[in-house]
């Protein structure tokens, strides 16, 4: 069964269409016009549009276009008449699965023309899923400026043995590119593995790195062979590398000169043959001056220096890395439901300047889901964290977001242990408040109808 959308402003075709449709138990809806279709669009999620060319108010193409922008796996079937051929193979151009001419011959070739659609959706829908098996992050890029130098680096890196450092604030997918590299890789079938630097303590990291023989300390019942060991052919990311101690920076130096290692605890060489990709948001430049961190493991590291751009610096990828984010986000959190943003969602996510970048985003999403009652993230669903620390963080004060609800400062904590209930009503009052309590701006600010908004005033008690 498939979610079908029907646009056409002849009643009769509508009808027909529909009884035809709902003989494969499809959920149909109907709407008279381009405009009333581009609202229910707004409203929820479909699987296929089926649209006149013609119609009054807003055509088909223009309806076309909305969807193609707005929820591009959406399969879209224009109806043409005769006369109109010109207008269907410009429809076909902007992305049109296919066009039917009128007047329809019978309801099996209608019928026909939305299996083979729905089909197609299914296929994208498991395509995208298993690369959402098969990957943490989304992809680097989409498309912003930004991006191109660095997308075009580690390509060209990749296909050879050199070590890769990347640089960039937290947050910006320094793992998601190390894995970029070894997937573009001679190495690619042998294992990728990676240790966070910070996460663990001297004895802890020198153990998961090296490995240690039985009896090295107290717990060590049993020989363990070392992540090192393990990726042997592979490739070895260093995440947060501008975090090792002094004496930790002295054997990774030894291991890169030599190729060579020693367990905790053992006395016997092991030789090993990986491919080096190290990460940190530290300036190592500093550190070295400051004698922090080794000059000679730098330029062991820095052979191929990439520096990662932090989100506000590429704005044309924010939308489309948030609708790839949401479908993972719809899998873990809404058990896999459709969940799309709607455009006003979309322009509060692009104003704001992400100082946690990637992970901020995803973090975002994930509330968001939390509080959407439906399909659609509204404006008041997208919460975002601001605090004082926020605008340093991104190298300046925050931007104004317009035409977004903002947030005061909350800690974490805080934000826990707040209701839904509480949440939504924050929002409303937090909007009637930013438009001096002209309610009509207020439901334009929040996306939502008047009528929803006198609903959620009279239930919160407000007057």
């Amino acid at each position: 069964m498939a979610r079908i959308l029907i646009a056409d402003d002849e009643a009769g075709l509508r009808e027909f269409m529909t009884d035809a449709l709902e003989l494969d138990a499809h959920a149909v809806t109907a709407a008279p016009d381009g405009r009333v279709a581009a609202r229910l669009l707004d409203e929820r999620s479909f699987d296929v549009v089926i649209t006149d060319l013609q119609m009054p108010g807003m055509d088909g193409l223009s309806l076309l276009r909305k969807v193609r922008a707005e929820q591009p796996e959406v399969e879209v079937i224009v109806l043409t008449a005769h006369g109109t051929v010109n207008s269907a193979v410009e429809a076909m151009k902007l992305g049109a699965f296919e066009y039917l001419q009128k007047p329809i011959s019978g309801p099996d070739e209608l019928r026909l023309l939305v299996a083979r659609a729905v089909e197609r959706r299914g296929l994208r829908d498991r395509a995208a899923g298993a690369e959402l098996e098969h990957s943490s992050e989304p992809a680097l890029g989409y498309g912003d400026p930004a991006m191109k130098p660095v997308l075009e680096a580690l390509d060209k890196v990749a296909r050879t043995s050199a070590t890769v450092l990347l640089l960039g604030e937290s947050g910006v997918g320094k793992e998601v590119a190390a894995r970029a590299v070894h997937r573009g890789s001679p190495r690619r079938d042998k294992p990728f593995m990676a240790i966070n630097c910070a996460a663990l303590t001297e004895t802890l990291l020198e153990s998961e790195l090296f490995g240690h023989e039985k009896g090295a300390f107290t717990g060590a019942s049993e020989r363990r062979r070392g992540r090192l060991e393990l990726s042997d052919g592979g490739s070895f990311f260093l995440d947060e590398v501008g975090e090792l101690k002094p004496e930790q920076q002295a054997k990774l130096l030894r291991v890169l000169q030599e190729k060579r290692f020693e367990r905790v605890g053992g006395t016997r060489s092991l030789e090993v043959d990986v491919r080096w990709i190290a990460a940190t948001n530290r300036d190592l430049g500093a550190m070295m001056a400051a004698g922090k961190f080794r000059e000679d493991l730098y330029h062991r590291l820095a052979v191929f220096p990439i520096r990662l751009p932090p989100l506000r610096e590429r704005p044309a990828d924010i939308v489309p890395m948030a609708r790839a984010l949401l479908l993972r986000v719809a899998r873990d959190v809404k058990r896999g439901a459709a969940l799309r943003l709607s455009p006003e969602a979309e322009r509060k996510l692009a104003a704001w300047h992400w100082p946690g970048n990637v992970r901020e985003l995803g973090n975002a999403l994930e509330r968001a889901a939390i509080l959407a009652d439906g399909e659609v993230i509204r404006p008041e669903h997208v919460w975002l964290e601001a605090s004082a620390g926020a605008g340093a963080a991104a190298g300046g004060p925050a931007p104004a977001v317009a035409g977004s609800v903002g947030v005061a400062p909350r800690a974490p904590a805080e934000l826990r242990t707040l209701t839904l209930a509480e949440l939504e009503r924050d929002a409303v009052l937090r909007a009637l408040e930013s438009v001096g309590g002209n309610r009509r701006r207020a439901a334009e600010l929040l996306g939502i109808g008047e009528r929803t908004l006198y609903e959620k005033l009279k239930r919160y008690g407000v007057e």
